[in-house]
């Protein structure tokens, strides 16, 4: 019996010797001896053979010694004969499967000899082919057909944008040429791409800065800009400059600074309402010979009003609102007939610079918060209530929850030429105390108000930018007569 390494039937170990599986008891000498028979010859044309098993050793296999295959010798010459026939496929006369003989193209003696000089074959090869003379129209091949014209596109091409020549502002969005009102605009951040009405560009997909982010404003006597910050995702200060004539027919600025307050609901649309709502007011007051004090009060109350209407609107975002209804503060100021007058409700703030900076700069606002109610007090001294996380919570505002309105207003009679600064906490953040504020203020304000609030802005974006910014100058020109000091 050949010897086995496991059983065949539970494939249990076995020693030599062994007649019967010690696990499951299979008798081994039923298992028959393997066939004799072994390959001769390799994949490679090498014999292989078995050398003889041993008895009483395992079924290993002995490596056996390769050993060249007996070919029979090629009849008719020896394999050093150079000359020996050899059978070229043009030799053999083809036939179809019905045993006729094949066309000439179709047959292999018609096929050029691969070591022919003259290809494409002999004479009566190419002669057969077609080709009388070597190299005449060989293998000639149509001409390509031209080709189809493109299909035209589904959607018409947009009108090329020439790309801007200067900086671009990257808060503010382009006016297509040609668009109708200016309705379709141009993305400010790969130029080619129109702003669709969500807000973002058709190309890119980038989201374009709102309207609001950033304002400029100039008027012959007045200049205001706001802009977004660079820590708020929305601007929700708002501002508002204007020019009337009193009923004597002297002129007249108004300039109106609202700053929402942001834990309130749509605290960027109490803002706007109530700078619109209180300009309209000054606007319509002042011509009928309204005193500007009297007038700044009832445009507050009108701002209120304007305010308090936004809560009665449906709430555009219901799981916002168990928030608190719309709410801003509101500071303004109106130069008339050598009198400034400044009222202001919340912690927004009016400052007075001179032209003349050997005169001190001074603030003329109190602040509707919790530092000024401590200060007010004589709890605390400035520096202390101002250096306390609670100081800048208001105490008054513009809004529907608003404890009880109590509107603040003031009228100055400036003996010398100054500007009148009017400003959100945006600001005043960064130039606190009167004098920083008038170090931060260009010399030339009263001649390019513009520039001097663009100047003031970025100061504050300097500084940080952690909230909106909003400033408002309007110069106050040389009295004629003297008065009361500011």
């Amino acid at each position: 019996m050949h010897q086995l390494s496991a059983c065949p039937r539970c494939e249990e170990s076995l020693d030599s010797g062994d007649l019967f599986c010690g696990a499951c008891g299979f008798n081994l000498s039923s298992v028959p001896n393997p066939p004799d028979s072994e390959p001769t010859v390799a994949l490679n044309g090498a014999a292989s053979r078995q050398a003889e098993q041993s008895q009483g050793q395992g079924r290993a296999a002995a490596q056996g010694q390769a050993s060249s295959v007996d070919w029979p010798t090629a009849t008719g010459a020896q394999e050093q004969d150079p000359d020996a026939p050899v059978h070229r496929p043009d030799d053999l006369p083809g036939l179809d499967s019905g045993g006729g003989e094949l066309p000439p193209r179709a047959r292999f003696d018609a096929l050029p000899r691969p070591d022919a000089p003259d290809r494409p074959g002999r004479p009566e090869q190419r002669e057969a082919l077609g080709h009388p003379e070597p190299g005449a129209d060989d293998y000639r091949l149509p001409a390509p057909a031209a080709p189809a014209p493109p299909p035209p596109p589904l959607v018409p091409p947009m009108p090329s944008v020439p790309a801007p020549t200067g900086p671009v502002d990257p808060r503010a969005t382009v006016t297509e040429p040609g668009s109708a009102e200016g309705a379709l605009t141009v993305c400010v951040a790969c130029r080619a791409g129109r702003v669709d009405a969500d807000g973002y560009c058709e190309n890119c997909g980038h989201a374009q800065p709102r309207e609001r982010d950033h304002m400029e404003r100039e008027l012959n006597t007045v200049a205001a800009v706001t802009d977004r910050g660079l820590r708020h995702h929305r601007n929700e200060d708002a501002f508002a400059v204007s020019t009337t004539v009193l009923a004597d027919g002297s002129p007249a600025t108004v300039a109106i600074v609202c700053d929402g307050v942001s834990s309130a609901t749509r605290p960027d649309a109490a803002s706007l309402a109530a700078a619109r709502a209180a300009d309209a007011s000054l606007l319509a007051a002042l011509p009928r010979g309204v005193h500007p004090q009297q007038a700044m009060h009832e445009a507050i109350l009108a701002a209120a009003e304007a305010v308090n209407a936004l809560a009665l609107e449906p709430n555009p975002s219901p799981e916002r609102a168990h928030q608190n209804a719309p709410a801003c503060t509101l500071v303004g100021a109106i130069v008339a007939a050598g009198l400034l007058t400044v009222g202001w409700v919340g912690d927004s703030r009016v400052y007075w610079v001179p032209v003349d900076r050997s005169t001190a700069a001074t603030r003329l606002t109190e602040d509707d918060s919790w530092a000024a109610q401590m200060v007010a007090a004589g709890l605390m001294n400035e520096a202390e209530a101002y250096a306390d996380e609670r100081a800048h919570a208001i105490t008054g505002w513009l809004g529907a929850d608003a404890y009880e309105l109590e509107p603040h207003t003031a009228s100055f009679k400036p003996d010398h030429a100054g500007v009148v600064v009017v400003c959100t906490d945006g600001l005043w953040n960064y130039a606190e105390a009167a004098e920083e504020m008038a170090g931060v203020l260009p010399p030339d304000a009263s001649e390019r108000p513009l520039h001097s609030a663009q100047v003031l802005v970025g100061h504050a974006l300097d500084g940080g930018g952690h909230d909106n910014v909003t400033v408002a100058l309007v110069p106050f020109p040389q009295p004629s007569a003297g008065g009361g000091s500011a």
